[in-house]
């Protein structure tokens, strides 16, 4: 009689019999599920994509603030005109404000009181403080390109915890239910170490790197950022800074399956410290930035360090016990 198989999700049982049909089905279904999350917040995120934007642009224009200050680039030099500007109506003040003060007519004692309400206004608007830079699109339809490419990534980094639960659900039938227990605290940990290491980056790390490289030798050159360029480096740091804080995550998962022990870890400490600084070097940065990705890695590696030993010693805990138990 042929197995029906159902499109309802469900978890499988570790000793239940299923076909290879039955297999496929679930991982259409998942799948179909999947896209489906993805689609809803990729929509989400292109109707806010203008919010998303000021988001991501945020560090750059943090940082090029006192560039514009010093008159570099194209802004620097208009903020030059504008405080130029406000120098030249505050001087019409003083001299308008003088003339008010001598015996005029009538008529001519309103038009100076309209031209210095006037020059206040303009005063107070050229008061106001530089503005960074903003990414710039060259062809004509990249501004439409770049808003899909950074909502379709924000989407992705949003549904994360639940592309990993429906990836977790369909691998975790395959794992006896012991061990699963076992490796449900670091399923669930994944997540939070993600969002954790994307929002480091975000803080941290990206402002650390658009500093150097906007500064760089930024004396001899008008600096202009191109759009993709820009959000294609804010998107490698981020997803790099989210995928390194799930260092812990693969190195208690190697413990829990005995490939590796808590004291080979310890005796591994200069190795560790050697790769968190190679894996560092790899991503765009100066070398603040470099510091700023290998010492929380390493923080990792030793807190991973430590609950792996704490896990080991309870394990063996629990043997002892067991036989007297008995």
């Amino acid at each position: 009689m042929p197995l029906r198989v159902s499109s309802r999700l469900r978890r499988v049982g570790f000793d239940e019999p299923v076909t290879l049909v039955a297999h496929l089905e679930e991982l259409r279904t998942r799948l179909i599920v999947s896209l489906a999350v993805v689609g809803v917040a990729f929509g989400v995120c292109f109707w806010q994509n203008h919010r998303l934007l000021a988001l991501i642009n945020r560090p750059l224009a943090h940082q090029t603030q006192q560039q514009v200050r010093q008159g570099h680039g194209p802004l620097g030099a208009t903020y030059v005109v504008q405080r130029s500007g406000r120098n030249i109506a505050v001087q019409l003040g003083v001299v308008v404000h003088a003339l008010r003060r001598s015996p005029l007519a009538a008529g001519e004692q309103a038009t100076l009181a309209r031209v210095s309400r006037n020059l206040r206004r303009d005063v107070a608007r050229l008061s106001a403080p530089p503005r960074g830079d903003r990414p710039v699109t060259l062809g004509i339809g990249e501004p439409f390109t770049t808003t899909v490419s950074v909502s379709l990534i924000m989407a992705l980094i949003l549904t994360s915890p639940l592309l990993l639960l429906q990836a977790y659900s369909f691998l975790a039938p395959a794992v006896e239910p012991q061990q699963r227990r076992r490796l449900r605290p670091l399923i669930l940990a994944v997540p939070g170490l993600f969002a954790c290491g994307v929002a480091f980056g975000y803080f941290a790390v990206l402002p650390a790197a658009v500093r150097f490289f906007q500064n760089f030798n930024s004396a001899q050159f008008n600096v202009l950022v191109q759009a993709s360029q820009y959000y294609k480096f804010a998107a490698t740091i981020l997803l790099a800074m989210g995928l390194l804080f799930e260092v812990p995550v693969a190195i208690l998962a190697a413990n829990r399956a005995g490939l590796v022990s808590a004291r080979r870890l310890r005796r591994s400490r200069g190795y560790a410290i050697a790769l968190c600084a190679l894996v560092a070097a790899l991503i765009p940065g100066d070398l603040v930035t470099m510091l700023l990705e290998t010492v929380p890695m390493y923080v990792l590696f030793e807190l991973s360090v430590l609950i792996a030993g704490l896990a080991e010693r309870r394990a063996r805990l629990t043997l002892q016990r067991s036989p007297a138990a008995a």
